[in-house]
C-alpha cells in the first residue's frame, strides 16, 4: 500500500492506493491531526424502528455486509446517533464494526428525546451523561471518537453543555466534540465560550448540503473556513431527489424514499433545472446522476467528509465510485451557475467593491 500526503486549498489530504488501484482519499478533521475518509457511511437506515422505518430497515446481516464493503473500500469514518431507531442503529453499527472498531473514527450524537421523562431530552448535564453511557453500551465500545450535539437546546446553558462535554473528553469517554444542525451564530457562541472558559472546542460542523441546497454557503461555510472547522455534510442527494430517480415527468421508482417521506425540504422546480444539467454531465462521463452530485461535493475544498446513507450494496458501490469522477472546470462552473444562491443582504454588500482600496485623488 502506497501512501502520499499533500494539501489542496489548505485541506490536508492523504491518498492510499489499495486493491485494484482504487484511490481512497482522506481529509484532516480540523486541527486534530486525525484523517477521515472523504465518504462517511451513515447508519440512519439501520434498524428501521418507529419514525425511521420510512428511511430504511437494514438489519444486522445486511449492515455487516455494507460495513464490510465500506471498510474494504478504505472508508474509516462511520456516523450514527442515539435517536436513530431509538438506539437500534447504534447497536447494529457497533456489532457490524466488531474487531475493526479500533481502525475507524466512530461518530454519534446526543440531544433528541430518548424517553418519556422530562429530562430524557436536551443538552443538560443530566441528559448528556445518561446518553453517553447508553451510546457506549449500544456501540460496544469504551470511547466515542466524535460526540456531536444533534441540535441546539435553547433551555440548557451553553456553558453547562460545554463543561459536560469537556468532562467527557477529560475522562477519555469522548475524543473530540462537534455539532450538527446549528446556525452560524449558535456555533460561534459555543466557540466563543470554549475560548473564554478554556473548554473543549468543537472540531466539526455537520450540516445539510447538496447541489439542491447550498444555503450553508451564506454563513456556515465562511465560518468553518475562518474557524478551521471540519465540515461534514448530510443528505448529499437531497433525500434522494438528486439520485436520478426524479425528473419533470415524475419519479422513476415509486418505492423511492422521497415518494413517502418528503424530506429534507428543497425547491423542487429549481432542482429540476439542476438535475437536467447533471444528467447531461452524467451521460458525458458514463456515470449516474447520483455520482455527479457526490462528485460536485468532493470538489468543494471546504467539505471534509460526505455522509452517505444507503439501503443496499448497489447504492453503496455507486456512491463509492463517485471518488473516481473528475469534473472539468467548465462542468463545475455550469453546475455552480445553475445552482447558485440568490443574492441576499448583507451578502450583496460584501460583494461590492471595497471602499478601502487605494484611490487616485
Amino acid at each position: 500500500m502506497v501512501t502520499q500526503s499533500y494539501a489542496i486549498l489548505g485541506v490536508h489530504i492523504s491518498v492510499f492506493k489499495i486493491q485494484r488501484d482504487r484511490v481512497v482519499k482522506y481529509r484532516q478533521l480540523s486541527r486534530t491531526g486525525v484523517f477521515v475518509s472523504e465518504l462517511c457511511l451513515g447508519s440512519m437506515t439501520f434498524g428501521g424502528k418507529g419514525l425511521y422505518e420510512v428511511i430504511g430497515t437494514i438489519g444486522q446481516d445486511e449492515a455487516n455486509m455494507l460495513v464490510g464493503h465500506s471498510l474494504d473500500a478504505g472508508v474509516n469514518f462511520f456516523d450514527t446517533a442515539n435517536v436513530y431507531s431509538n438506539g437500534e442503529s447504534e447497536r447494529i453499527l457497533g456489532k457490524a464494526l466488531g474487531r475493526h472498531r479500533k481502525d475507524v473514527i466512530l461518530a454519534t450524537k446526543v440531544r433528541s428525546r430518548m424517553g418519556h421523562g422530562p429530562n430524557d431530552v436536551g443538552l443538560s448535564r443530566v441528559h448528556i451523561m445518561q446518553q453517553v453511557e447508553g451510546s457506549l453500551r449500544r456501540l460496544g465500545t469504551d470511547y466515542i471518537d466524535l460526540y456531536q450535539i444533534h441540535n441546539f437546546d435553547s433551555l440548557a446553558a451553553v456553558e453547562e453543555t460545554l463543561r459536560t462535554l469537556d468532562d467527557l473528553v477529560r475522562s477519555g469517554k469522548v475524543r473530540y466534540i462537534g455539532c450538527s444542525n446549528l446556525s452560524a451564530w449558535q456555533i460561534m457562541k459555543f466557540l466563543g465560550i470554549s475560548e473564554l472558559r478554556g473548554l473543549e472546542r468543537f472540531v466539526s460542523v455537520q450540516s445539510f448540503y447538496s447541489l439542491a441546497a447550498r444555503g450553508i454557503e451564506r454563513e456556515i461555510v465562511p465560518l468553518v473556513k475562518d474557524q478551521d472547522l471540519a465540515l461534514l455534510t448530510w443528505s448529499p442527494l437531497a433525500g434522494g431527489y438528486l439520485s436520478g430517480k426524479f425528473t419533470r415527468q415524475g419519479a422513476t421508482d415509486p418505492k423511492s424514499r422521497r415518494t413517502t417521506f418528503d424530506f429534507p425540504p428543497i425547491n423542487k422546480e429549481r432542482a429540476f433545472d439542476i438535475i437536467d444539467r447533471m444528467m447531461e454531465i452524467a451521460k458525458e462521463h458514463d456515470v449516474s446522476v447520483a455520482q455527479i452530485a457526490l462528485s460536485w461535493l468532493l470538489h468543494q475544498g471546504h467539505v471534509t467528509s460526505i455522509i452517505i446513507g444507503v439501503r443496499n450494496a448497489y447504492h453503496l458501490r455507486e456512491n463509492l465510485r463517485s471518488i473516481d469522477v473528475s469534473l472539468s472546470e467548465d462542468e463545475l462552473s455550469s453546475l455552480n451557475e445553475i445552482s447558485a444562491l440568490s443574492s441576499e443582504y448583507p451578502g450583496w454588500i460584501f460583494s461590492t467593491p471595497s471602499d478601502r482600496l487605494p484611490v487616485d485623488l
